[in-house]
């Protein structure tokens, strides 16, 4: 009698990821994002590697039967998410886990670099001049962090280690955590403002021209969310006319920043190719934490890191 091995999809991106650990247990089939909507019938579980690829939202509503399983490589999975699939029976799970504590040293070390004014130093250095300034304390300072999730309680976390007086704003108010209503106040109040939230429909846009109004002149603005999170056009502003002190951005609505964007020249403003949980190894890491959800999979295990659809994260958080 053959055994019938679950066909397991493969949304490829270059590296791929290391599943060898599979070898008999499942029949893993690569694509790309031109053939996936043919691919998809035959396969019983999704691993989308390209997380930056938003096909299996294109080709998800063909016909055909789908997977019972989708598992993205990324902690957002906006890119992924259509209709048809929140409202199908198939599980979503992220990576969860894997970029929390990566993302809150970026955002420590983003934080620091504006306080002493790492960025002047080093183009005083490339111009050879000696200018002695004075730099801001950190220890004392005031931090919002909008989104009280893992990445966003890790950053909490690693600011309070650096005597940041720090508060936590969620999508519901509950013990540690602030709800929406606060979220003007905290705003006004903070020297360091960080956008860590999932992009739902509540959360597109949440940083407008009137959030930017809130801040203090001395706030600096933080994101490693979601590009959409914020009203891109409304942060120019807020720079140019100085209602805020800097930016530091590593998400933005269009990926990569295309070279004749505006946002390459703002004043006070830092731009990274979103790769704050990117640390040396990170690919490794994921491909490790599939093949464990795998093994919970074929086991008839449930699942963890399972997304609520209609939300559009992990619930419990």
């Amino acid at each position: 009698m053959t055994l019938t091995l679950p066909t397991l999809l493969v949304l490829d991106a270059d590296p791929p990821p290391r599943l060898g650990r599979l070898t008999g247990r499942a029949r893993v089939v690569h694509t790309d994002a031109a053939h996936l909507a043919g691919r998809l019938p035959e396969a019983d579980v999704l691993l989308v590697w390209d997380f930056t690829s938003h096909a299996v939202r294109e080709a998800w509503p063909g016909a055909g039967p789908r997977p019972r399983w989708v598992h993205t490589a990324s902690a957002g999975v906006d890119h992924l998410m259509c209709p048809e699939l929140a409202a199908s029976e198939t599980v979503v799970t992220n990576a969860r886990g894997v970029f929390d504590q990566p993302i809150a040293e970026y955002v420590a070390a983003l934080v620091l670099a504006v306080a002493k004014d790492l960025p002047r130093t080093l183009e005083l250095q490339r111009e050879r001049t000696w200018h002695h300034r004075e730099t801001r304390r950190v220890a004392g300072t005031r931090a919002c962090v909008v989104g009280s999730g893992p990445i966003g309680r890790a950053i909490a976390r690693t600011l309070k280690a650096l005597d940041v007086t720090t508060a936590l704003v969620g999508r519901v108010p509950r013990t540690g955590v602030h709800g929406p209503g606060d979220l003007d106040r905290l705003l006004s109040r903070a020297d360091w403002v960080i956008a860590a939230a999932p992009l739902t429909e509540q959360t597109y846009g949440m940083f407008d021209a009137h959030r930017f109004g809130v801040m203090q002149p001395s706030t600096v603005f933080v994101n490693v969310g979601r590009g959409p999170l914020v009203d891109e056009d409304a942060l120019a502003e807020a720079l140019r006319r100085r209602w805020i002190a800097g930016a530091a951005l590593d998400v933005f609505a269009a990926e990569p920043l295309p070279g004749d964007s505006p946002l390459w020249g703002l004043p006070g403003l830092i731009v990274s190719p979103h790769m704050s949980g990117d640390t040396v190894g990170w690919r490794d890491e994921l491909g490790i934490q599939f093949v464990e959800l795998y093994e919970r999979w074929a086991a008839g295990r449930s699942l963890v890191n399972v997304v609520d659809k209609k939300r559009g994260y992990v619930p419990g958080h």
